[in-house]
């Protein structure tokens, strides 16, 4: 849907009073918590209305980790990209392909307002909220492990003290990486959409 079509939507919402408009913006913010779309997904209510179910994004992943929901999930999200974070890790590649590829503007990234400084990396986007469960994780128990080491592609994410892995809440974007390494069963990564509620990232 072009830009001009999801403007005459959001207005026709608006005309139903701001009330309206939230109570759609929370619903399907709410329904969202289920899955976790690809980077730089504007809202999902805007995204709903945006995406054309194309399948150009799926199609340009190049680590397979998109991919289309179940029709079983709904009409309103049918076909609509995600990421299969649960097997598998986004690599937050640095010309986002999926992103690229997208010509609705559901995946869009941010315009910087200023100059990065020299050497620093562009923001990341916040895919999901991701959990170290201490009572699965190897190193917390007595054995030495170190598979997740190294595979965290954010600086400050993912902290090693005493040979146990921590992951810092404010620098994780969720990427799932150090789930997908994660070598024990039930994975010691939970991985959770950033919409989901505090209770159950925490829990």
């Amino acid at each position: 849907m072009d830009p001009t079509r999801r403007a005459f939507f959001r207005q026709a919402l608006r005309k139903g009073g701001e009330q309206v408009v939230k109570q759609a913006d929370a619903r399907a913010a709410r329904q969202a918590s289920r899955w976790i779309r690809p980077p730089f997904a504007i809202p999902e209510l805007e995204f709903l209305l945006a995406c054309t179910r194309c399948g150009e994004c799926i199609s340009a992943c190049p680590h397979q980790v998109v991919f289309p929901l179940a029709a079983r999930l709904g009409v309103q999200v049918a076909g609509t990209p995600a990421l299969d974070l649960q097997t598998r890790g986004c690599h937050l590649c640095s010309d986002w392909p999926c992103v690229a590829a997208c010509e609705t503007g559901a995946l869009a990234r941010p315009a910087e307002p200023e100059p990065a400084a020299e050497g620093a990396a562009p923001p990341l986007p916040m895919l999901a909220r991701a959990r170290l469960d201490t009572t699965a994780c190897l190193p917390y128990s007595g054995p030495e492990c170190g598979a997740c080491r190294g595979v965290c592609p954010v600086p400050g994410a993912m902290i090693w003290e005493q040979e146990k892995p921590r992951i810092e809440a404010s620098r994780c974007v969720g990427c799932g990486l150090c789930r997908e390494a994660c070598i024990v069963e039930p994975r010691a990564i939970v991985i959770r959409s950033r919409h989901a509620e505090d209770r159950d990232v925490s829990a």
